[in-house]
């Protein structure tokens, strides 16, 4: 079936208006968009991830994957559950499995990372999440900063070169495995700015660096999914994923349907596009990229000394011991309206500093004592 395309400048004013409509009424469009959403997905079986065996390769024990879509790792000795890892492919416009959305890696399942890089042939890996924020780990540490070589089971992972964007860092890494003789050569992106369960300050610099990404998956062939984690690999994950997608979808003539892709993203992975700041996020990310608002220059070499791992971070909330059923209960909390009116053009409407940090106080789905994405 021939598929109809836009120009341009259609799908920008055709997305404007489409904004303005959603804004209107103290932003209720977005609010009942983002509320019927509530329920994709959640009757779907996560056996594998909820076993025994498993429960201690889950970072958080109310995220896990679908049993339909999660990766399966090559069993390891003949060992039944050596084939679970906490990460579900995706679809992105062209297949069901374009991304692998994961959580970040623990400790114990470094290796088990590395071994499905390597077994699903990625060569793009997408991290937007910081390490750590003061005493909070939100992931642990699964390749070399700087140059330099680590060993994670049958997998030796090389740094070789590192160069620092506007807002990112990009790596070049070398995977090698035992008894192969073919190097792998990995794209790791690390965008560290990104506040755990909100968005990134400025629009410009997840626009620049969403742009940076799609550039690059255009301009290599597709062996294989990319892989896009954060924390829990669900809010942030699926933010990025939504825009990218739909990014791909605009320079290709076709209109985009944020509402959609976010409800296919939760048929394959719980809670993709977290909440209510994020999911409006997508549209003044993408109308700011419609509008020729990106800036992506090229990352620059960056020096053997930096403080790439201590960016300012807003506070994350600490982990949860809350099982997946209550904070879906809190999930379907009533929003209360911001009380101020919107203001007249669309681009004033949607600037975060306007309408993103005035809904924050009502956007927040889940009690202060949850840790999400």
């Amino acid at each position: 079936m021939r598929v109809q395309t836009f120009s341009r400048a259609q799908i920008l004013e055709e997305f404007r208006v489409r904004c303005q409509e959603l804004t209107a009424y103290d932003y209720r469009g977005f609010k009942q968009e983002f509320e019927e959403l509530n329920d994709v997905g959640k009757d779907l079986p996560t056996r594998a991830g909820e076993s025994e065996a498993n429960r201690e390769k889950n970072r958080y024990p109310y995220i896990l994957p679908y049993d339909h879509c999660r990766v399966r790792l090559s069993i390891q000795n003949s060992q039944p559950h050596t084939d679970y890892i906490n990460a579900n492919f995706v679809p992105g416009g062209g297949s069901e499995r374009d991304f692998i959305c994961t959580q970040g890696p623990l400790h114990n399942t470094i290796a088990d990372f590395w071994r499905m890089v390597w077994e699903q042939n990625v060569r793009i890996i997408v991290m937007v999440t910081a390490l750590r924020h003061k005493d909070i780990l939100l992931c642990d540490k699964y390749w070399p900063l700087e140059r330099g070589t680590v060993y994670h089971g049958r997998i030796q992972v090389t740094t070789v070169n590192r160069k620092q964007g506007p807002d990112y860092y990009v790596s070049t890494i070398v995977l090698r495995q035992r008894e192969c003789p073919t190097d792998r050569i990995i794209t790791h992106y690390y965008y560290p700015s990104w506040p755990d369960r909100g968005v990134p300050k400025a629009v410009s610099s997840l626009c620049a660096f969403t742009e940076h990404v799609r550039q690059n998956l255009e301009s290599i062939p597709r062996l294989g999914p990319a892989v896009v984690h954060c924390s829990a690999g669900v809010g942030r994950s699926g933010t990025f994923v939504t825009l990218l997608w739909l990014m791909q979808l605009c320079v290709r003539g076709i209109r985009p349907d944020i509402r959609a892709a976010v409800e296919d993203l939760r048929l394959h992975r719980m809670w993709m596009v977290q909440n209510l700041e994020q999911y409006i996020c997508v549209y003044q990310c993408l109308l700011h990229w419609l509008s020729g608002g990106t800036s992506a220059r090229s990352p620059q070499t960056h020096g053997s000394s930096s403080n790439i791992n201590h960016h300012n971070q807003e506070l994350p909330h600490s982990s949860s011991s809350q099982g997946r059923r209550g904070r879906r209960r809190r999930h379907h909390r009533h929003q209360t309206p911001p009380s101020d009116q919107p203001q007249n053009t669309v681009q004033q409407i949607l600037h975060p500093g306007n309408l993103l940090r005035r809904l924050l106080p009502s956007s927040s789905l889940f009690n202060s004592g949850s840790h999400t994405s």
